[in-house]
């Protein structure tokens, strides 16, 4: 099977040393196996945009001298493909409105179902997708089986908000598909979404894709690098110390210290997914 990946960075802030982790796996594997590497910026979320970060994601994919296969994409320029899928789910009688806030739902995670039968109007109200009783699984090349029962551990799940966001669910599901994506590699705070993207794929009868969660990155507390706990953003004028040391986290043999992309271009030839670390726990200089 042909390979295709993808790095798919959402902009609610600048890219961290996290980031980059999961921007050079994905490259050096998508590479190492003679396949693509492309790039979408997940800004569905208009909103949580944060000031600058997309021409901040694309001045790191400059820096560090990634080389994408095809043209970068951005979901917010897409939005009318999202509403076509919703109106085919709808036809399909796959979704349905639902009128639930956060407040009458309170503390449980388990969305029970309270609107499914109300045949409620589709017009400012959230979106939710049906799902069964049955226990999905897939095999994650770095983390094992992953098994889940949707019904019981999730229920019914939002694919538009009622503030009309669509959903990361919905629309990484459809972008991987239009794009033809076959390996996704990303961080392991993704992993729980999974079950919910190959449900939605298997309902709109999408192929199946490969996957690996890569081990998040942590900083000195034992807190994972994220921008909601103020991860450092990449210095772009530091790229190649940088990417030494991503690849030294992610347990690869050591490179030289040269142009970005004669780095990248040694790690391909030496990548081993074996040897990605269980852990990932870094210097403070990479927080």
């Amino acid at each position: 099977m042909s390979y295709i990946g993808r790095f798919a960075p959402s902009p609610t802030g600048p890219l961290h040393f996290g980031s980059l982790l999961t921007a050079v796996a994905s490259y050096c594997d998508a590479k190492a196996n003679h396949g693509k590497w492309l790039v979408r910026i997940e800004d569905t979320d208009i909103p949580r945009i944060y000031p600058n970060s997309e021409m901040h994601i694309l001045s790191c994919i400059d820096a560090f001298q990634f080389e994408p296969d095809s043209e970068i994409i951005f979901q917010k320029d897409r939005l009318d493909i999202y509403e076509q899928v919703l109106e085919q789910l709808k036809q399909a009688q796959l979704i349905y409105a639902c009128q639930c806030t956060r407040k009458m739902l309170g503390s449980n995670h388990i969305y029970v179902g309270t609107c499914r039968d109300l045949n409620l109007d589709f017009e400012q109200q959230a979106i939710r997708l049906k799902v069964s009783d049955q226990q999905i699984c897939f095999d994650d090349r770095l983390q094992g089986q992953q098994c889940s029962n949707l019904k019981y551990d999730l229920g019914d799940f939002v694919l538009k908000r009622r503030d009309g966001i669509i959903s990361y669910q919905l629309a990484v599901v459809v972008d991987d598909y239009l794009q033809k994506i076959t390996h996704v590699v990303r961080g392991a705070d993704l992993l729980d979404n999974t079950v919910r993207q190959i449900w939605l794929g298997s309902l709109l009868d999408y192929p199946k894709l490969s996957y690996m969660h890569l081990p998040l990155a942590m900083n000195g507390q034992g807190q994972k690098l994220s921008k909601q706990n103020l991860a450092q953003a990449l210095d772009i004028n530091k790229a190649p110390e940088l990417l030494s040391a991503a690849i030294l986290a992610l347990g690869q043999s050591m490179v030289e210290l040269d142009q970005p992309r004669i780095m990248l271009q040694q790690a391909i030839q030496q990548w081993d997914v074996e040897r990605i670390p269980k852990g990932i726990y870094l210097n403070d200089i990479y927080q």
